[in-house]
């Protein structure tokens, strides 16, 4: 899988962790790509409020591209893929880098850490899984925790 975008030192353990996701989600990612970067508190909160109606700042938000659920494969959105590169846009994520470092504080853990779980995070809500009810979340919450752990984070 590609990664695109602005997003520090932490391409190495992004792309650690999108590999690990292609195992656990028995998936193959390598004809897709993703977009990846840090954003301001005001400018995370901005699109807060006009996406999601929340006029709050938050730590993560996903803007998936395809209108993918969890069951479906990557591969179904072939005819989608951009003419010049082959490849399947997943949609973006974008990080308040400051919320990220309040929540590793807050959590006692690494920025890396807490970077890489939102990245992990907002790339599960591009592939259509969603926490809104208790068993998606914890769905969602298992995969996190047994990606993380397999990439030693």
């Amino acid at each position: 899988m590609k990664i695109e975008g602005k997003f520090g030192l932490y391409k190495r353990t992004l792309n650690k962790i999108f590999k690990v996701c292609e195992k656990v989600l028995k998936e193959d990612f390598s004809g897709a790509y993703v977009s990846v970067n840090f954003v301001s508190d005001e400018e995370i909160k901005r699109l807060n409020k006009e996406f999601r109606g929340v006029d709050k700042t938050t730590d993560v938000l996903s803007f998936p591209n395809l209108n993918k659920t969890p069951k479906e494969k990557v591969k179904k959105f072939e005819k989608y893929a951009d003419l010049d590169t082959g490849l399947i846009f997943l949609g973006d994520i974008l990080i308040s880098k400051n919320v990220a470092k309040k929540q590793a504080r807050e959590y006692e853990h690494s920025l890396k850490r807490e970077v890489c779980f939102l990245a992990l995070h907002g790339f599960l809500h591009l592939l259509g899984f969603d926490h809104i009810k208790e068993d998606d979340e914890r769905v969602m919450n298992k995969l996190q925790d047994k990606i993380l752990s397999e990439v030693n984070l």
